[in-house]
């Protein structure tokens, strides 16, 4: 959902909350370097007056004076006691590079960062402040709360490319956002909590200054409110006016299951750095509803991309027809899974599982009860003319008590798994599903390659000959042409009017949205798998999909999205760069050309 991916940079909780309860931005933690926070220490350093606005958008709205109808008599608080030994993610050493090896590295590594600066100057001149630059006309978009977005979730790839008077610039602006207003009345909170409160608390961790964790609090006052409901589960798409004038509220009936999964990661650093137990208690009590109900739904070990928050039903409508993916309205909710494991006392170390530092086991039976069912329903190896032993990720389709049927859609979204299934495989001691991260990896790039513009489209159709590992998959033109017929039903054109007219590449039978936003989920599993691995082709196919994406993105301001990436000609550009391409895309570029200690998998969180 992309994102959340955001997908970020935790310096303590190194690396795993609920692997996806998901997209779009990711901290990092470094848990050697953090200084101890208590909560008298915290209030102490904090208790200067808070700039933030006690009405809404008049300047004195103070969130953590807002009455909260339904209080929390008895908080859930982080689990304690002597974390689990979290096996190694990263290789233990790399191959030693030739000088002519290093040249070459090292000078992609610039051409990385000079696309970034490139990108920041645009934002720079002509959005400072605001939440996107709009990279063709020059002008601006606030579309998440007019906070600065594209700043405050950029703030750690600053950081980590060694930008420092820029990122000094940066966080010295930031005493200027005030959560007492926003440039919409109602704000996603997902998106608000992976893109600014991910933002701030991953810039935190890396370079320690008070500010960010300032804000960070500030932010988490206001947001904590949007779970003031009935149940405590919070209101995913929120009137934040009318939380602040104390009207009653209540979590929706119809609730995207990624958008209420995927706050762990965020919500459980900052109470480990501000040592109050709210933020996790808030998260935790969604988690056990998750945990309570998983193998309850219709395809038991994963949840439909709709639930019920409202009345904690999380298992859709049994009765009706749900939908199961790993993609779009669900993704981050897994990825968040083996995330959420990793944490010590203090400093916490290495995210939920590795966040929680083994201390429980919740997350890692959460995970390892939803790659069973997606390995057995969701992945599927692809038709292809080189017969690759691949794999994509389609969604599932449920109705009343009927047997799944597989959707054989890829998403651009659903190539962070193989980076997910390659760190579980990792920490949870699963080296056989290192081969599937790999052949979902291998998925993605075929994609990408298939492409006249060498770049993935958002969603598109395949032909599945089969699920894991079943290779019943030769090559025909016969079978892709039925492939065709049988996925659009068109009767009336041919298949070859229908190739022609819709530039199907051989293998696809549509392409339901051919447009590239500027994601990062490929580079960032090609950068886990690397760094697990130390396989120097995916090195190389970084580049390749580098070259190809600047190719047809980058413009005189910055970078652009693009309307449709299959036809031959140059294709549209769309006046567009949403902040995870600073925040996310451009750094796992960075990093897979970095030295394999530069934020180690093994030190941080992503």
């Amino acid at each position: 959902m992309p994102s959340p991916t955001r997908r970020w940079v935790y310096i303590c909780i190194a690396f795993f909350s609920i692997f996806s309860l998901y997209m779009y931005q990711r901290p990092i933690l470094d848990w050697h370097k953090l200084p101890e926070v208590t909560p008298e220490k915290l209030h102490e350093d904090l208790k200067a007056p808070s700039n933030s606005p006690a009405g809404p958008g008049d300047g004195t709205l103070q969130w953590n004076q807002v009455k909260l109808r339904y209080p929390v008599s008895s908080m859930i608080q982080l689990p304690t006691g002597t974390p689990a030994r979290i096996p190694k993610i990263q290789k233990a050493s790399f191959r030693n590079e030739t000088a002519e090896v290093r040249k070459i590295r090292q000078a992609r590594l610039l051409s990385v960062k000079e696309n970034f600066a490139h990108a920041w100057k645009g934002y720079r001149q002509h959005a400072w402040m605001k939440d996107e630059v709009l990279p063709l006309s020059g002008g601006y978009r606030d579309t998440f709360g007019g906070w600065a977005a594209t700043l405050v979730d950029s703030l750690d790839t600053l950081w980590i490319m060694g930008m420092q008077d820029e990122f000094a610039e940066a966080v010295g602006e930031i005493d200027k956002i005030s959560f007492s207003s926003a440039s919409q009345d109602e704000i996603n909170l997902f998106e608000t909590v992976i893109r600014y409160l991910g933002g701030f608390l991953s810039a935190y961790d890396l370079s320690g200054d008070k500010r960010l964790l300032s804000k960070a609090v500030d932010l988490g006052e206001m947001l904590y409110v949007a779970f003031d409901t009935p149940n405590r589960m919070p209101v995913t798409h929120w009137n934040w006016k009318a939380a602040a004038a104390g009207e009653p509220q209540e979590a929706s009936i119809w609730t995207v299951v990624a958008e209420i999964g995927s706050l762990s990661l965020e919500f459980t650093r900052l109470t480990q750095v501000s040592g109050d137990p709210k933020y996790f208690d808030a998260i935790q009590r969604i988690t056990d509803y998750f945990d309570s109900q998983q193998n309850l739904t219709q395809l038991p070990g994963m949840w439909p991309i709709g639930i019920n928050a409202k009345e904690a039903i999380f298992t859709g409508d049994i009765t009706g027809e749900n939908t199961f993916t790993v993609g779009a309205l669900s993704d981050s909710l897994y990825e968040y899974l083996p995330k959420a494991r990793i944490t010590s006392t203090t400093p916490f170390i290495l995210v939920q599982y590795m966040l929680l530092g083994g201390l429980s086991n919740q997350y890692q039976r959460l995970y390892e009860n939803s790659v069973h069912a997606m390995k057995k329903h969701n992945f599927f190896r692809p038709l292809n003319p080189k017969n690759l032993d691949i794999l994509i990720s389609g969604s599932v389709i449920v109705k009343n008590s009927s047997a799944p049927i597989l959707d054989p859609r890829g998403q651009h979204l659903v190539c962070f798994a193989g980076g997910m299934i390659g760190i579980a495989a990792q920490i949870f001691n699963h080296p056989s599903d290192l081969h599937i991260a790999r052949k979902l990896v291998d998925g993605c790039i075929w994609a990408y390659e298939s492409m006249p513009t060498g770049i993935m489209p958002e969603v598109f159709h395949a032909i599945p000959c089969g699920h894991g590992e079943k290779t019943d998959c030769q090559w025909s033109e016969e079978k892709w042409h039925r492939g065709i017929h049988e996925q659009q039903r068109n009767l009336e054109d041919t298949v070859q009017a229908l190739i022609q007219e819709q530039r199907l590449n051989p293998g696809f039978t549509d392409y339901p949205d051919s447009k590239y936003i500027l994601r990062p989920e490929v580079v960032e599993s090609l950068f886990i798998l690397y760094r697990i691995t130390s396989d120097p082709v995916l090195q190389s196919t970084a580049w390749s999909l580098f070259q190809s994406i600047l190719r047809h993105t980058r413009t005189s301001i910055a970078h652009a999205a693009i309307a449709d990436v299959t036809t031959a000609e140059e294709p549209l550009q769309v006046d567009s760069m949403e902040s995870f391409w600073t925040a996310e895309t451009l750094k796992y570029f960075f990093l897979i050309f970095s030295d394999p200690d530069v934020i180690s998998l093994d030190d941080y969180v992503l």
